[in-house]
């Protein structure tokens, strides 16, 4: 019929996807449950397993259910890519380091203990030949990075040993992927020079990408930041994670690996903060969209069928995942809660699960129903994990009822100076002159660049847009100080921080005493003007060089200003000062 709107499938699965996101992000987010199990549910209900199964006979459920979940396999690998290329961004080369003895200490005996375990009880069994059985074996042992490390963070006790084996499992993809080509009844005698080759070439290719990221990526982000513009520096961010991503793809390696080092790369430059603030939209979108593809492989008729099995194969593989990587913690030196709440977590199969089992399949080497069965049981782990994660926090707090405090160098709370220009410096020195943590913020990447060369800790990030104040741990901070002469943002933000932060002390620097009044108005704990600040110090000069003693001059110039705030924060309507937090010095 004319003028009658079809929508191709592309377009519907599309508005499926986003409809989902705009439903189940604010809903779970007011009952504060984790966005995760949303998304999976709404891939059970729109799969071809939930209402796609109804289409036959109630057609215009085809505008709200996805037909080929294939399609949005590409999507969901994108979203997997820019979660690593995030946690990249998280870490540097330093942090890296430091953690070396846990990713090839911990995270070897962790994959290669649970792995062979797995195999050798499917194999002593009888339940499969052995060469199927070391197959399912370790693609039983990898865990889910995608859905753990948003839950757990990578700061935090329990995140970085989390992080550490997930970061050994990410490397072991692509050699058990070729061991289990190499194990396939049709494989030819190349597959151990396969993956001699590749893992040749991709040390090449790895090395280039360190060497060439240093130095292009700086001059790169300064570019796209002088342009002030957020999609070129949008446009920048995607050109290196998808480069980065091809380069090691292209030789056999998984593209994850080059996203990581993308983020590694970037995190070494003065724009992290605002690289992953321009990012997070898009990974938390593309990581709803891997979600729902797990949802839709669930077939809840075939989980009811066999309701007993999977059952048991669900707890079993939990039970003991959680119990092997525990004990491996406290081995390693960890707390009882730390290994307790880690080895809950990491304890459900992953979304590299069914990556080898679909690799295995492809080789023969595990046939079909075997297969699809412990796909199920992996999706069904993969669901759960967000209640396993708060499982482990419950047991942890029993088994230990001191928690293990977080790193200081990573969760120090520290004052942030938005403005990296003169008045920013001098307040930066005075903290630093008393010892006080503290980070300057601009989106001038040359006085960022400046700073950085004088020796003060600062980064690049447009305080008025965005999350760069949260990145930087706003919530936790002393203080926040605007020093910037741009009025309008100033009080703009005041009044955005005291409506997120009511007890955040915020103290701004103002044009003069009319934006006093405003600011105070907008919410500032205080609000010093330029001009007010420039009399009392020449009443101060003059004072002392007329024969004045230093003494009453300091006391009156204080009274005065005491005077002249409470004038100010009259005129601008306030009428009870926020109560603010208590800081350390306080305490």
């Amino acid at each position: 019929m004319a003028g009658e709107l079809t929508l191709s499938p592309i377009m519907s699965d599309a508005l499926v996807i986003l409809g989902a996101a705009g439903i189940v992000i604010p809903v779970f987010a007011r009952f504060r449950i984790t966005p995760i199990i949303g998304f999976i549910l709404i891939g059970v209900l729109v799969g071809p397993y939930g209402l796609g199964s109804l289409v036959e006979r109630i057609p215009w459920l085809t505008h709200i259910t996805i037909d080929d979940p294939e399609v949005l396999v590409p999507f969901a690998d994108f979203g997997i890519v820019l979660l690593l290329f995030a946690i990249g961004l998280e870490l540097s080369f330093n942090r890296l380091w430091q953690l070396r003895r846990l990713v090839f200490g911990l995270g070897a005996l962790e994959l290669l203990i649970i792995g062979s375990s797995l195999a050798a009880f499917l194999g002593l069994t009888g339940m499969l030949d052995w060469t199927a059985a070391i197959a399912l074996g370790f693609a039983l042992a990898f865990s889910s990075t995608a859905i753990v490390l948003p839950i757990s963070g990578t700061r935090s006790p329990v995140g970085r040993a989390a992080l550490s084996m997930l970061l050994f499992e990410d490397i072991m993809i692509v050699p058990i992927i070729f061991i289990l080509g190499a194990l396939a009844p049709a494989a030819q005698n190349d597959g151990w020079g396969g993956l001699a080759e590749t893992l040749w070439q991709g040390g090449l290719v790895i090395a280039v990408l360190l060497v060439a990221g240093r130095f292009a990526l700086p001059r790169l982000f300064s570019q796209a930041a002088r342009t002030k513009s957020p999609e070129l520096f949008l446009a920048a961010s995607l050109l290196v994670v998808i480069g980065a991503s091809l380069a090691t793809a292209l030789v056999g390696l998984s593209p994850i690996v080059g996203a990581l080092i993308a983020g590694l790369l970037i995190a070494e430059t003065e724009y992290h903060t605002e690289v992953e603030m321009i990012m997070e939209p898009f990974k938390g979108l593309a990581l709803g969209v891997f979600l729902i593809t797990i949802g839709m492989s669930i077939d809840l008729m075939a989980i009811s069928a066999d309701i007993t099995s999977i059952a048991l194969a669900v707890v079993g593989v939990l039970v003991f995942k959680a119990f092997v990587t525990g004990v491996l913690l406290r081995v390693m030196g960890a707390r009882r809660s730390t290994a307790t709440e880690t080895g809950v977590m990491m304890a459900s199969p992953s979304e590299t699960t069914l990556i080898v089992l679909a690799a295995a399949t492809a080789a023969m080497v595990v046939d079909f129903e075997t297969a699809q069965f412990w796909q199920t049981v992996t999706a069904i782990g993969l669901t759960v994990t967000p209640l396993l994660a708060k499982l482990g926090r419950i047991i942890a707090r029993r088994v230990d009822g001191a928690p293990e405090l977080p790193d200081e160098d990573d969760n120090e709370d520290r004052t942030i100076i938005v403005g990296c220009g003169r008045v920013g410096r001098l307040v930066a020195d005075m903290l630093r002159t008393h010892g006080q943590p503290h980070v300057l913020l601009d989106s001038d990447p040359d006085l960022i660049e400046r700073a950085q060369r004088d020796g003060y800790r600062a980064v690049f990030g447009d305080a008025g847009r965005g999350d760069s104040l949260t990145r930087l741990g706003v919530e936790t901070a002393p203080a926040v100080v605007l020093t910037m002469d741009e009025p309008v943002l100033a009080q703009r933000l005041v009044a955005k921080l005291r409506s997120t932060y009511p007890d955040l002390l915020v103290v701004a620097r103002a044009r003069d005493t009319d934006h006093a009044a405003a600011l105070y108005r907008a919410g500032a704990s205080h609000a010093v003007p330029e001009t007010l600040e420039s009399s009392l110090q020449l009443s101060e000069a003059v004072l002392v060089d007329i024969g004045i003693a230093m003494g009453p001059v300091i006391a009156s110039i204080h009274a005065k200003r005491d005077e002249f705030r409470e004038q100010l924060e009259r005129e601008g309507g306030l009428t009870e000062k926020p109560k603010l937090r208590t800081t350390n010095a306080e305490a």
